[in-house]
């Protein structure tokens, strides 16, 4: 049998062949809730949720996503035994706005956006209407703004 399989810690796809006879070990791997405590240089302060303890996830592991970290906000680590493999976030997070340039009146063509800088640092566009201190939804998927937050 022919098989493509993931290395799960370096992420390396590799083709391996395997007779009938031979055993294949399965990797387990789990979800974990975890609560995004602050940044330190390099990595990412994360608390087990369930037994209080600290979990350092490395930068390459989060990548972009760092864009939609909050303090205090609970996020989902994917794990192998004790390692972070990736940080799963939900598909919409609500943000606030901490610099937006004020929209000019009768400067509004269909559509219009302008850029504005969300708390964690992100800049996306919005609609001219938004000002600073309003909280937005924004796709965690894309970057890109939904609506207001109720």
């Amino acid at each position: 049998m022919r098989v493509k399989a993931k290395n799960v810690t370096t992420g390396q796809i590799v083709q391996k062949n395997f007779r009938a006879t031979e055993k294949v070990t399965q990797a387990i791997v789990e979800k974990k809730q975890a609560q995004f405590l602050y940044e330190e240089p390099g990595k990412y302060v994360f608390m087990d949720t369930e037994d209080y303890t600290h979990i350092y996830v490395d930068e390459t592991i989060v990548g972009d996503k760092e864009n939609f970290f909050v303090e205090g906000k609970e996020l989902t680590l994917i794990m192998h035994e004790s390692n972070v493999l990736d940080v799963e976030l939900d598909p919409q997070v609500t943000l606030e706005v901490t610099q937006a340039a004020p929209g000019v009146k009768g400067n509004t063509v269909s559509g219009a956006t302008k850029k504005v800088q969300l708390e964690t640092g992100l800049k996306v566009d919005v609609p001219l209407f938004i000002e600073t201190g309003e909280r937005l939804v924004i796709d965690t998927r894309s970057g890109e703004y939904v609506s207001r937050a109720d």
